[in-house]
């Protein structure tokens, strides 16, 4: 895999909005296997950042990489196609249908004319198992009745059935409680060791800290530094999510390391 060796790959990539330059020379690698936090502070433009990645938002300069190719992903669609699923912080889930629905939703595979019922459930139910998202009473529940951190798990489960390759998450444990973080950053953690790339979009550093081997840190649209979690604590990240810079740190350098330990 060339030209990095990473799944994906950001170099330069810039974006502005009028007047405004929400990033500017963004390099960044996201390996497959690995856990990568994307950290910053408000208006550091991590959103931004993801929407280009996801194909909402398309980059006024640089190159992204897929798999060592020069790619130009224009549409959501076009993200999917190549395998990358992005969990935004809405879920975008429908309360109104169950489980399987929701997962196929606007993909239904169809057998004869008809919804292909019994194929969707088996898929639902053998991406859940997968995952091991156990605490689901039926896969033909509402998503209405469903706690947060099981919608959170069926959305992640949603992006893994279409065979992602990277699954961006866009502060996935935002407005849980303990146990249904707990159960998230589980399912995070489970996401890289079955190989995929991820790349978690969070403020909460207890989070980053547990289940990240990698932060990348924007400040006001430039990237302050990337390193492997091992690297860095808590005072660190935040001082260079609001200063930019930090003098216990050498010059910034792009790694793939993995975190110690895993």
């Amino acid at each position: 895999m060339a030209p990095g060796g990473a799944l994906l790959e950001l170099r330069g990539i810039d974006k502005n909005f009028g007047p405004v330059q929400a990033l500017v020379g963004v390099d960044l690698d996201v390996p497959a296997g690995q856990v990568t936090a994307l950290a910053g502070d408000n208006g550091a433009g991590k959103s931004v950042l993801i929407k280009c990645i996801a194909g909402i938002h398309s980059p006024d300069g640089g190159q992204i990489y897929w798999a060592g190719q020069p790619v130009h992903v224009r549409t959501p669609r076009a993200a999917a196609a190549i395998g990358i699923e992005t969990v935004y912080q809405d879920l975008a889930l429908c309360d109104n249908l169950d489980i399987v629905q929701n997962m196929f939703l606007g993909r239904e595979r169809l057998r004869r004319g008809l919804l292909d019922e019994e194929s969707m459930e088996t898929a639902a139910r053998e991406t859940l198992t997968s995952l091991a998202v156990t605490t689901v009473r039926s896969i033909r529940q509402p998503v209405a009745s469903l706690s947060g951190g099981q919608r959170q798990s069926v959305a992640i489960a949603k992006a893994v059935l279409w065979n992602s390759k990277l699954v961006i998450m866009d502060e996935p444990t935002a407005a849980l409680g303990v146990a249904q973080t707990a159960m998230v950053l589980e399912l995070v953690r489970r996401l890289a060791d079955r190989g995929l790339a991820v790349l978690l979009v969070s403020h909460n550093m207890n989070d980053v800290f547990q289940v990240a081997d990698r932060i990348a840190v924007l400040h006001l649209g430039t990237m302050a530094a990337v390193r492997p979690t091992a690297d860095l604590d808590r005072q660190l990240v935040v001082e260079l999510m609001t200063t930019g810079r930090s003098s216990r740190l050498a010059e910034p350098r792009d790694t793939t390391a993995t975190k110690e330990g895993r």
